[in-house]
């Protein structure tokens, strides 16, 4: 009886080995998703939620590093007028780095 016992317990034993390695990689598939993948997107949802909130007269600074001011917004492009020479330049939305200007955000109720 006991030798029967012992070869289920040691069954039992190489098939918990078996799924160790499988265990493994989830959890680190999972730290993964949670360290890196998690606030990554998350700064992709802020960046594009900065970009979608453009409107005429705020301050920006491209990615290039030119400064400028907002003069016409469309759907995929912005018009600037350049806070150094006063020049008007069209960009495409998505090289807005960072908009300068700060709104209050009310909420209307």
């Amino acid at each position: 009886m006991n030798l029967i016992t012992l070869t289920a317990a040691q069954q039992q034993a190489n098939g918990l080995s078996g799924l160790l390695p499988i265990i493994m990689m989830v959890l680190m598939f999972v730290i993964l998703w949670f360290f890196m993948i998690r606030p990554q997107k998350k700064k992709q949802k802020e960046e594009a939620k900065m970009r979608d909130n453009i409107q005429p007269g705020d301050e920006i600074m491209t990615i290039g590093g030119f400064y400028g001011k907002v003069i016409s917004v469309k759907e995929d492009t912005i018009v600037i007028e350049s806070v150094v020479d006063k020049s008007k330049q069209k960009i495409i939305r998505t090289a807005v780095q960072a908009v300068l200007t700060v709104h209050d955000e009310t909420d209307d109720k």
